[in-house]
């Protein structure tokens, strides 16, 4: 019976597909016509088959996907309100950006402990802080964005040094569970391509495997930024769960689930016909969802020159709770399983990343290479490429580069300043520089109002 419908209809062949759309082209070329290369040199077909289906097995989460939201703890007092207010209105998940001391206690107040699951990102490196929060909140739902190695990365120095840095954090994996957080939003923001993405993510997460051992394993977890190609961020997230699972059998770990953080890129947001922003991080967003990330915090559509401001806030965790509540994605994580395109896109994304990988190890691994200023080399090339790209009018943003308003004026509306700020700062190595691509157009535009 099942199929009943289809026994009329003789199979089509992907040979036969190619044939008929080349006597369609009536002579054009089809691989001139209709195939296309991205920046990570894999090439798009105009179509898909069962044929380039992979059926890998990838550990996707269980559960719904978390809503986030981020707070920037200034007053704790005040941070504890606005946390309190969101889980009342949607979230249940937040996560606490600490840049000085903190008095936990009153920032936790009235909060369930037990069952929110909690972020804390720090801007500092205090391993005694860290172990007291960890046993005030005794829960699995905690999770520490510690990433010695990201802040070399991103600032050019160790918080201390590479010993006291290493010292700290190794008292605070011993004690305190999900304790290393591998930042790869620092490469996704400064113009990396995704297979260079997942290749440094995998190799910066392999530095603290090999220097904490395979029992640190499953106190790593990973911050993910998502930019604007839709099903290659989709492909994205479920390849790099293929990739650690992978790495982690060779250190004869047992296969394990992942945990994402999400969140929007910022390397494509702009400063001009802001409100794109709200389209921009939607279809992010949902490919975090689609992706199978754990917990997604959206941007604010404005976050680029307004300070935190309740409406802001507002229609960024509305904006995930429609696509999960009314566009029923809540638990839509497999909803990619079995699709030839993105499992196709997948299985290339996996591959060449893999590729990068190994020449990263075989070049005396990622801290050295970071060390050596090859890795920001080859990040600075690829963001030199795509910059040409929005320059050029072939990667497009609409309002900026594309479809300009004139009328639009912003000088007078910019409470924060929305532009790459120039270091003056001594440091060990070159750091990533994290940058959007339309701050020399805005700027311009801006001197011009």
């Amino acid at each position: 019976m099942d199929n009943y419908l289809f026994n009329e209809f003789q199979e089509v062949t992907s040979q036969a597909w190619k044939t008929k759309i080349q006597v369609d082209l009536k002579g054009a070329d089809y691989n001139d016509t209709l195939l296309w290369k991205t920046n990570e040199g894999i090439t798009v077909k105009p179509f898909y088959t069962k044929e380039d289906r992979t059926q890998q097995n990838i550990h996707l989460p269980k559960k719904e996907f978390n809503i986030c939201q981020s707070i920037t703890v200034e007053d704790e007092k005040k941070a504890n309100s606005l946390a309190n207010d969101y889980l009342k209105r949607g979230a249940n998940s937040i996560e606490f950006i600490v840049n000085n001391h903190l008095d936990y206690k009153t920032l936790l107040i009235n909060i369930d402990l037990q069952n929110t699951v909690l972020y804390f990102r720090f801007k500092h490196l205090n391993s005694k802080l860290i172990l007291d929060i960890s046993e005030f909140i005794n829960s699995d739902n905690c999770y520490f964005n510690i990433d010695i190695i990201g802040n070399l990365a991103s600032t050019g120095n160790w918080h201390k040094s590479q010993n006291e840095d290493h010292t700290e954090i190794e008292s605070i994996i011993k004690n305190a569970t999900n304790s290393i957080c591998v930042n790869t939003s620092i490469y996704q923001n400064s113009g990396a391509t995704i297979t260079q993405q997942l290749a440094y993510t995998l190799a910066h997460a392999n530095e603290y495997l090999n220097h904490f051992g395979k029992e640190a394993a499953h106190k790593i977890h990973f911050n993910f930024s998502i930019g604007s190609n839709y099903f290659f961020e989709i492909a994205k997230t479920r390849a790099f769960r293929i990739l650690w699972n992978s790495l982690l059998k060779e250190y004869d770990v047992k296969e394990t689930t992942a945990h994402i953080f999400s969140q929007p890129s910022l390397r494509n947001k702009t400063l001009y016909d802001y409100n794109v922003n709200m389209l921009r991080t939607t279809s992010e967003c949902m490919s975090a969802i689609l992706g199978g990330a754990d917990t997604i915090t959206n941007l604010s559509y404005d976050k680029l020159f307004h300070k935190p401001n309740e409406f802001g806030e507002r229609i960024s965790r509305n904006q995930l709770l429609v696509l999960k509540e009314e566009c029923e994605l809540e638990s839509a994580q497999h909803i990619a399983n079995g699709t030839y395109y993105i499992e196709s896109l997948t299985n290339q994304l996996a591959q060449q990343a893999l590729d990068i990988f190994k020449q990263i190890e075989n070049g005396g691994g990622f801290l050295k290479q970071l060390q050596e200023g090859t890795i920001q080399r080859k990040i600075a090339e690829s963001a030199i490429k795509e910059q040409e790209q929005f320059d050029n009018g072939l990667l497009v943003l609409l309002g900026t580069n594309k479809i300009q308003n004139e009328k639009d004026k912003m000088k007078s509306d910019i409470e924060i300043d929305p532009f790459l700020k120039k270091r003056n700062k001594k440091t060990l190595i070159q750091p990533i520089i994290q940058k959007r691509l339309a701050e020399k157009l805005e700027q311009e535009r801006l001197e011009n109002e």
